[in-house]
């Protein structure tokens, strides 16, 4: 398995019944390439200057996406989860430059670490 910034990116439409349950290890899906890609999901990254928004995998009911590098690297980035089922639900989690990092979990909790967010999405039942 290459790593995420090696694999080529797949800009064939793609639903959202058709987004993989797990990473793909064979390519990055981006945003653009989603049909059902809300503009709020297409913009991700553009003030933080991080254009190219990517598809993580899902995490309990939601879609996980991705504008930048990571947290290894230190930010800027941000992340998107988008209800399976209500794709107006919307949180988001920005790791700044700095490291320090913020979001609001789906159960109207603060995190401040991009580990209890995720967590939170994978542990959300609704």
């Amino acid at each position: 398995m290459s790593p995420r910034r090696d694999r080529p990116l797949d800009l064939s439409p793609i639903a959202t019944e058709q987004l993989p349950a797990t990473p793909p290890v064979d390519r990055n899906i981006p945003a653009e390439a989603w049909v059902d890609a809300p503009d709020e999901l297409l913009r991700l990254g553009d003030d933080i200057g991080q254009p190219t928004v990517l598809y993580l995998r899902r995490l309990g009911p939601w879609f996980v996406w991705r504008a930048g590098p990571g947290t290894t690297s230190g930010g800027p980035t941000r992340w998107m989860a988008l209800h399976w089922d209500d794709l107006e639900r919307r949180l988001t989690f920005e790791l700044r430059a700095d490291g320090t990092g913020h979001g609001i979990g789906p159960e109207g909790v603060t995190h401040e670490r991009f580990r209890t967010w995720k967590e939170s999405l994978h542990q959300d039942r609704s």
